[in-house]
């Protein structure tokens, strides 16, 4: 009967973290689409999915907590319950790090990224990042969560590229400084987002294997 009881709530730690990952994602995307139409009304949608975020991962840890002290884990369940803990500080992070580059856009004065693709391919590859994590956590996906590490190169290097464009801008057209300045602390927001994500599939990797690698690793 422990046993049965103890499952049931396994697998309610499973939906609310499939859950979280999804305002995760939610946040991402919304911040995304207010930079693409530089709208501060769009990027204001961000704000209540953050705080959704945090009460969720108040409850998930209330939850595991729960699930440590009164139940009797065995290791893979303490790997899971571990692991969740760990994940959900990297996504409560992510949607502060959506709220963040909400925040500059509302301040950017209905300027958009329209003419600057490589911040929108940045957003994209970290969103999906995010996406690929959550994935191969529901699925138990060692493979998926191992091309989540892998991807994150691909973001790192957008990264760089975008910032030597706002160098080049910054020197050819000095006017558009701070335009430049509000991108680039954007662009570090979607790289932080990018390294969450990566911790999220190692953090996979460990629930499922016992194993908790690095992207150096694989």
């Amino acid at each position: 009967m422990m046993r049965s009881r103890f499952d049931e709530q396994l697998a309610t730690l499973h939906k609310e973290l499939i859950r979280m990952g999804a305002l995760c994602e939610d946040a991402i995307s919304s911040a995304r689409k207010a930079l693409l139409e530089g709208s501060p009304e769009l990027a204001e949608k961000v704000y209540p999915i953050d705080a959704e975020i945090d009460r969720m991962e108040r409850d998930i840890e209330t939850l595991c907590l729960k699930l440590l002290l009164h139940q009797q884990p065995v290791a893979r369940d303490l790997r899971q319950i571990s692991a969740a803990l760990k994940m959900i500080t990297d996504m409560e992070r992510i949607g502060d790090q959506a709220s963040d580059i909400a925040e500059i856009i509302t301040f950017m004065q209905g300027k958009t990224s329209r003419d600057f693709v490589l911040i929108d391919d940045m957003a994209a590859a970290a969103g999906r990042m995010v996406t690929d994590s959550i994935d191969a956590y529901v699925r138990g996906d060692v493979e998926l969560a191992h091309r989540v590490m892998r991807e994150d190169d691909i973001v790192d290097e957008l990264f760089s590229k975008v910032r030597k464009s706002l160098i080049d801008m910054m020197v050819s057209s000095p006017d558009e400084g701070e335009f430049a300045l509000d991108i680039l602390m954007i662009a570090k927001y979607f790289e932080r987002i990018g390294d969450h994500a990566t911790n999220i599939a190692e953090w996979v990797e460990f629930a499922v294997t016992g194993l908790h690698v690095t992207e150096a690793e694989i």
